[in-house]
């Protein structure tokens, strides 16, 4: 089995125990992430799913089902991962879908795993379908059955792999295949955060990172997290850097909304991106409707980008519709670019 090297890119496989995580102990991002259900904030109902799940396997001596976490980036889906393995006090194997180009990838992160021991499949959606076919396999049987040897001379061998609980995370739920989906014994769609959730998780952050902040600085960044905890820690962070720089390194609300105006976050959490979005829809062509390819043209962004990462908030914070004419700015988006419509 490889092993992680910081340099290399090709690697389909990440392995971390519970016992050592040392090579990303100096990463930020995962310094923040809650290291048990109980420090988990926010998915009450997901967590206590969860919490079910994987007391009722430990008690019986089994792996836990198969797991599948669906719902938008940053919402906290590894986190349950790298949860799930201590829970089971199992080492935790971490890849993507998008590295798992042949079978062959598959098969020599499956066939090392050890009793226990818990595969992170990230973006599990993206897995190349020769891969996914020989998952089916694993999930329900624990084992693979591998090709060797090519034309008439090929023989079919099954090897045995020790039993394991796969974790799928995914931001398209639609784009699994039914036969992928099936095979999994639980599923737990994730949902956006409010902002007392978020504000306990700044709260908790800040008081890893050693920043002093201030109650209603907590609340002021939570305000502009866009319902997501990856949001509101690196806001987090930025707003520390500008608080040492700029001040005397206690966060007030006064200074996060400094620190924010400064990275272009308005109150809203739109950033750059959003507001140069709305700007099209509503000055270049009147509000719409107006169809996607042409907003990502006047913007200069590729449409995917628009799609996955302004559209799903901007459509939750009812600043866009779509509509089967196109994009739409509603009322709320007029009033929040401060354009009037009569005039316009």
């Amino acid at each position: 089995m490889s092993q992680f090297d910081p340099g290399a890119g090709e690697d389909p496989e990440l392995a971390l125990t519970n016992s050592s995580m040392t090579p990303f102990d100096g990463d930020a991002e995962t310094a923040l992430r809650p290291r048990s259900l109980d420090e988990f904030v926010g998915q009450e109902s997901v967590r206590e799913q969860l919490r079910v799940v994987l007391t009722a396997a430990k008690a019986r001596g089994e792996a836990p089902d198969h797991l599948l976490f669906a719902g938008p980036p940053g919402l906290g889906k590894t986190s349950l991962a790298m949860i799930v393995a201590a829970e089971v006090n199992g080492a935790l194997r971490l890849t993507s879908g998008p590295a798992l180009v042949r079978a062959g990838d598959l098969a020599s992160i499956l066939t090392n795993l050890q009793p226990g021991d818990v595969l992170f499949i990230d973006e599990i959606h993206r897995m190349a379908r020769e891969a996914e076919e020989m998952l089916y396999l694993a999930m329900e049987d624990y084992r693979i059955d591998v090709m060797v040897g090519k034309g008439p001379g090929a023989n079919s061998i099954s090897l045995d792999i020790a039993p394991f609980t796969l974790v799928g995370a995914t931001t398209r739920a639609g784009s699994l295949t039914g036969p992928l989906r099936d095979r999994f014994g639980f599923t737990a769609t994730m949902d956006f955060y409010n902002d007392a959730e978020l504000t306990r998780i700044v709260d908790r952050a800040a008081g890893i990172l050693g920043v002093p902040v201030e109650a209603s600085a907590a609340v002021e960044i939570a305000g502009r997290s866009r319902g997501t905890p990856r949001v509101a820690n690196r806001l987090l962070r930025r707003v520390r850097d500008f608080a040492e720089v700029e001040g005397d390194g206690i966060v007030t609300a006064e200074v996060a909304d400094a620190a924010l105006a400064v990275y272009e976050v308005d109150a809203l959490g739109l950033d750059k991106l959003d507001r140069a979005v709305l700007r099209a829809l509503i000055e270049i062509h009147g509000g719409g409707p107006v169809g996607l390819g042409s907003i990502a043209v006047a913007v200069g962004e590729e449409r995917t980008t628009l799609e996955e990462v302004c559209e799903p908030f901007l459509v939750r914070a009812g600043l866009l519709a779509r509509t089967p004419r196109g994009r739409v700015a509603t009322p709320a988006a007029w009033d929040h670019m401060g354009i009037s419509r009569e005039a316009r």
